[in-house]
């Protein structure tokens, strides 16, 4: 089983080196030769995919894609989904506040039967070493409230930015999905749900990136925006189930 971790990057180059060394350190101990790091950066105006270059020199298994403008973190996902090998597709972010460790309890999941499973920070059993700011968390709350209704997904943590899926799932909602900002986790669960896979909670262990690359007032705003175009966006696809 060839596992596919995907990064999505924008003007990363003091994050990135960190992250990719000590992800890089990990799967080759656990994984052998059957992984692959696949970083998308998403036009980046830093040296993010110069830093790239220089560690994928050691890396064999370290491969860059480069967006020719900046469009998204959904965009770079999507592309990463898509363009990666493996028979698992799992997508992290570049600060590394869930490590990639954490893919130990994504695989039993994927052998019992999961297509898509989801680290979720609500999850009883998980760890939150350090939170994010009362705003921010009281925000994220807000959102999931308004995520329930409006698009019917029953899952307290949508946002968290470690998901995994086999080929055929990624294939299957990456082909589909078309929003390029954050609520990209939003559309991707529900056409996971709208297309009957099955999709698998676990508890994860996550550090608070403080510099973190949400807008605390500009992006909720078009988060929501987003949420009202997700329906609509999918409504003539004859393999989409109406609930």
């Amino acid at each position: 089983m060839k596992l596919s971790v995907i990064i999505p990057a924008y003007n990363e180059q003091e994050r990135l080196p960190a992250t990719l060394r000590d992800a890089y350190a990990w799967l080759q101990a656990n994984f052998d030769d059957s992984f692959e790091i696949v970083v998308v950066d998403d036009g980046s105006v830093d040296a993010t995919s110069a830093k790239v270059r220089e560690l994928a020199a050691d890396m064999p298994e370290l491969r860059l894609l480069q967006q020719p403008h900046n469009r998204g973190k959904g965009a770079a996902v999507r592309r990463g989904m898509l363009e990666s090998v493996g028979t698992v597709r799992l997508f992290m972010d570049a600060d590394h506040a869930t490590h990639i460790s954490e893919v130990v309890k994504v695989m039993p999941a994927i052998d019992g039967g999961a297509d898509v499973v989801v680290a979720s920070r609500q999850h009883p059993d998980s760890d939150i070493a350090q939170h994010q700011s009362w705003l921010r968390e009281h925000m994220g709350q807000g959102f999931n409230l308004l995520m329930r209704g409006m698009v019917g997904l029953d899952m307290p943590d949508t946002q968290c930015g470690f998901k995994a899926f086999t080929a055929v799932a990624a294939d299957a909602v990456f082909s589909r999905q078309k929003l390029d900002g954050f609520s990209f986790d939003v559309e991707a669960l529900f056409l996971a749900q709208a297309l009957g896979l099955n999709m698998v909670e676990i508890p994860v262990r996550w550090v608070n990136e403080p510099n973190s690359r949400v807008r605390i007032l500009v992006d909720p705003m078009k988060m929501f925006a987003d949420l009202i175009r997700i329906r609509r966006l999918h409504r003539a696809d004859p393999a989409i189930r109406r609930r």
